[in-house]
């Protein structure tokens, strides 16, 4: 039976574990907190908690794998955070695991085009932001180890969607000078597309965009969100947020994932967020 390591079992990574579980592959998940491993106790799959930032913490591991995946979070971090969860991390795993595939799960941050043209792996992936600076160095060592990368756009799914959030909260803004692109993945899908790689016998050294098939102007998310839930447009002016990764716009191309066979279920946002609107309308509605 093969084993996986899903190094970073949250949001994502417990959906990549129950995937695994169902392919009958032997699962172990880490997680940075023994709270977190405790909340997980009842998964079909043991759990520990292992700090990947910490050098000592991975070395002395006694498992062996031969899958790694790190999809841990910094949660919204800042660049310390960052640097410890997705360098440190990163380094560690390949130091320990060294004769494991390794799958890194980074961002479509790291693009860091502002005039929304499609972007490919094969693009330009300079950012200016410190944070998708940190992602690129972690991708570099990752690739040098004939490690995988996945770029991911904006995870949304069940319980969560940060868009939905901010429309819902009365944050939202429809900014006419400075309209973008965003570009989203389902859970669901962003999880498919890590077994997908993990499992294919070509993918040793590649970067793959894993991202919908349809990015949508961030207007046309909220003019969406108001109709399908039946409220108000979200006020006109100038957006003054500044975002974690930096300011981008972009349309991130999946046609490298696509043309491998990978397929999401959920290849628009409408689509995708049909059900989390129906739970709050639900919700709602008591």
């Amino acid at each position: 039976m093969p084993r996986v390591l899903i190094a970073g079992c949250g949001y994502l990574g417990q959906a990549v574990a129950e995937l695994f579980v169902a392919g009958d592959w032997e699962v172990e998940g880490w997680t940075m907190s023994p709270d977190s491993a405790h909340q997980l106790s009842k998964k079909p799959y043991p759990i520990r908690a292992v700090d990947i930032s910490k050098e000592d913490r991975v070395r002395t591991q006694a498992e062996n794998f031969d899958t790694v995946i790190h999809c841990a979070s910094t949660r919204g971090g800042d660049v310390d955070s960052y640097r410890r969860v997705y360098l440190d991390g990163a380094r560690n795993l390949l130091e320990r695991f060294g004769s494991s595939r390794i799958l890194f799960t980074s961002s479509t941050s790291v693009y860091a085009q502002t005039n929304g043209e499609w972007v490919t792996e094969e693009g330009l992936a300079e950012p200016g932001h410190e944070t998708a600076k940190i992602l690129r160095k972690a991708e570099d060592l990752v690739l040098s180890q004939r490690g995988i990368v996945l770029r991911l756009g904006g995870i949304y799914g069940p319980g969560r969607s940060a868009l939905l959030r901010k429309f819902l909260n009365g944050d939202a803004i429809l900014d006419p000078e400075s309209d973008r692109f965003v570009n989203q993945i389902h859970r669901d899908d962003a999880a498919e597309a890590i077994r997908f790689v993990s499992t294919r016998e070509a993918s040793a050294c590649e970067i793959y965009n894993v991202i919908d098939d349809q990015p949508i102007l961030l207007s046309e998310c909220y003019r969406w969100l108001a109709a399908k839930l039946n409220r108000p447009l979200p006020a006109t002016g100038r957006s003054t947020s500044k975002r974690k990764r930096g300011e981008s716009n972009k349309r991130v191309s999946n046609a490298k994932l696509r043309a491998c066979g990978w397929t999401p279920r959920y290849p628009d946002f409408a689509q995708g967020m049909e059900k989390n609107v129906l739970l709050t309308l639900d919700h709602e509605n008591g």
